[in-house]
């Protein structure tokens, strides 16, 4: 018996694939730091564990709505907007299971086989995954170095729109490379989908990870509202990863289809994880600014460390928990060949393990620069100086 075709365009998080190499190596008696993985290794808040075992504990353990009980629905419309200076209705808000399915169902919602998605390269690569999956036809756009990091290609962005383009998918504050857009390349972004008519995903997962400034969503800007499904995620702000609990907000008719999606596939979200949800947007915030103080404390650590290895250099992100490094000039110093080759030694020299730009999409033509992803996110403050100080001294001494 022969399986679907289909699954041979279906990709995966390739971070997961790095870890299971940390793994074998760990399991043989090595040290491993893990800066592969975008996991928090910091609990959740107490009272939100409380507000879930209540919620068992009151028999909350049964099917609930498709779109998400009325409550949580109420309090994410509420907080989403605000935030965002948006009036947003429940009924646009539909509670999934994290944010990976919202990706998914938009696609599904708004993409026809054939026609074409744009999205981030590099970029998380379940975008690109699931536009193949779908049958879409898959349009990267790509970042260029900046001052402060990196920037959309606006130029190369806009030759990759044809008359089968129907979206656009946009992670501003963006995994892998901590990229933030300015206003005047959001305002571009969305005149881009405004004059092409084109759907956005507005990938928004670490809207408020962020340690200066203010975020801005592209769903508020004028003419955007009507066209844009905002994802959220618990999983980074509250450090609720494996309580798999988010939401799209879309408009009126996507929002049906999502929530009707649902109902298809998974019935509805855990009901007592929803009201846990509750209690952590309605609940104290203390926990959130102790995390964010935690994680900067973890990102100019690890930025020391970096920009002081020879061959090696990374602009200070103001936002997420991910490092984009340049390691180019630190491949020949090592004796690599190409950037999968250092990652593999890495391992095995250093115990440093860490995700490259390959894993983030398909390398697009003409790049000549090689980089690799630290997540500072699932190992703490001591780990990161004892292990990028061990590849520091590994890259130096070669």
């Amino acid at each position: 018996m022969a399986l679907a075709q289909r699954l041979s365009r279906l990709g995966t998080e390739t971070a997961f694939a790095v870890a299971l190499a940390a793994a074998d190596w760990k399991s043989k008696g090595n040290s491993v730091y893990p800066f592969h993985l975008g996991d928090i290794n910091i609990p959740t808040a107490p009272h939100i564990i409380e507000a879930m075992n209540r919620a068992i504990a009151d028999g909350r353990t049964g099917y609930c709505p498709g779109a998400g009980i009325p409550e949580l629905r109420a309090a994410l419309a509420d907080d989403i907007g605000s935030r965002r200076d948006m009036s947003i209705d429940p009924a646009q808000v539909v509670v999934m299971t994290g944010g990976k399915p919202v990706i998914t169902k938009f696609l599904q919602a708004v993409m026809d086989p054939g026609r074409s998605v744009l999205y981030p390269n590099p970029g998380f690569p379940i975008y690109e995954s699931q536009i193949e999956y779908l049958g879409g036809e898959p349009a990267p756009y790509r970042y260029v170095p900046a001052e402060h990091g990196f920037a959309i290609d606006l130029d190369h962005l806009r030759s990759q729109i044809t008359d089968a383009t129907v979206a656009i998918i946009y992670n501003d504050l963006q995994n892998p490379i901590s990229a933030e857009s300015t206003a005047a390349e959001r305002e571009a972004i969305a005149r881009i989908a405004i004059e092409h008519d084109l759907w956005v995903l507005s990938d928004e997962a670490y809207f408020e990870m962020r340690y200066e400034g203010t975020s801005q969503s592209i769903a508020a800007l004028p003419g955007m509202a009507e066209r844009t499904v905002i994802l959220y995620t618990f999983s980074k702000k509250f450090a609720m990863t494996g309580s798999r609990l988010g939401c799209a907000v879309a408009p009126p008719e996507v929002a049906t289809v999502m929530s009707t999606m649902n109902t298809n596939d998974e019935s509805c979200t855990t009901h007592y994880v929803q009201w846990a949800g509750i209690t952590a947007l309605e609940g104290t915030q203390q926990p959130v600014a102790d995390m964010l103080d935690t994680l900067r404390e973890r990102r100019d650590i690890a930025c020391a460390l970096v920009n002081d290895t020879p061959g090696m250099s990374v602009a200070v992100p103001r936002s997420t928990f991910y490092l984009f490094p340049d390691v180019t000039e630190a491949l020949p110093r090592v004796g690599a060949s190409d950037v999968s080759e250092f990652a593999e030694m890495a391992l095995h020299e250093t115990g440093v393990s860490f995700c490259t730009r390959r894993h983030f999409g398909r390398p697009q033509p003409g790049e000549q620069r090689d980089y690799i992803r630290l997540a500072y996110s699932g190992i703490d403050g001591d780990q990161i100086t004892e292990g990028l100080t061990k590849l520091q001294h590994w890259v130096a001494s070669a």
